[in-house]
């Protein structure tokens, strides 16, 4: 395996062999292709509802959702499927394009990664009074956020960038994702240091 084409660790070279899967299953020939999670969504028998179509909602939630609360979700997945099969999938309004990207990308690696999907309930509270949450996976969680940051943002390309001087905001505008995402990307693929340098050269 040529390891130019892959992360130096052994969970970041399984994630890319998933996240290459997909982004081949989404027809893209080219490492610096966009990936555009909302077109792969009804392959993975999503169906993205937007918030204006949830009804039910209290007025009091709704403000609570999208005013003081708006930073503690980004989305989520409906426990059971809907009548035709699907499972629905809501996005935060308040959040960018960049952020839905990666969200609906991590919903549909859970489909393709074959994961269970996970309930919510409360269980108890921790230390610090937070609710804590029953039935959460890390590993999965973990392992669909891996491969979903990696299908939009493979590593050669990115890697590719890296060492011609391109900032985080630069990379992060070529694939219509996050910063923080591409900050992620360089950091588990072990690009920082040849990132700083690089950035550092450029100046």
């Amino acid at each position: 395996m040529d390891t130019d084409l892959m992360p130096p660790t052994q969970k970041g070279r399984k994630h890319e062999i998933h996240a290459l899967g997909l982004r081949e299953f989404a027809g893209l020939r080219f490492d610096d292709q966009r990936l555009d999670p909302f077109a792969l969504a009804g392959y993975a028998n999503l169906f993205v509802a937007t918030f204006e179509q949830i009804e039910g909602l209290s007025e009091k939630t709704r403000e609570h959702l999208l005013g003081d609360g708006k930073e503690l979700w980004s989305g989520g997945a409906a426990s059971h499927k809907l009548p035709d099969g699907r499972r629905l999938i809501i996005l935060n309004p308040t959040h960018g394009k960049n952020r839905h990207n990666a969200t609906l990308m991590e919903e549909i690696c859970h489909v393709f990664l074959g994961h269970k999907p996970s309930r919510l309930a409360i269980n108890n509270k921790n230390k610090q009074g937070k609710a804590i949450a029953r039935d959460y996976n890390h590993e999965i969680e973990e392992e669909a956020y891996g491969t979903g940051a990696a299908a939009l943002v493979p590593y050669t390309a990115l890697k590719r960038f890296v060492e011609t001087g391109k900032t985080a905001a630069e990379i992060a505008r070529h694939f219509n994702v996050s910063r923080p995402l591409v900050e992620y990307r360089i950091k588990v693929s072990r690009l920082w240091n040849s990132y700083k340098e690089n950035i550092f050269q450029g100046r």
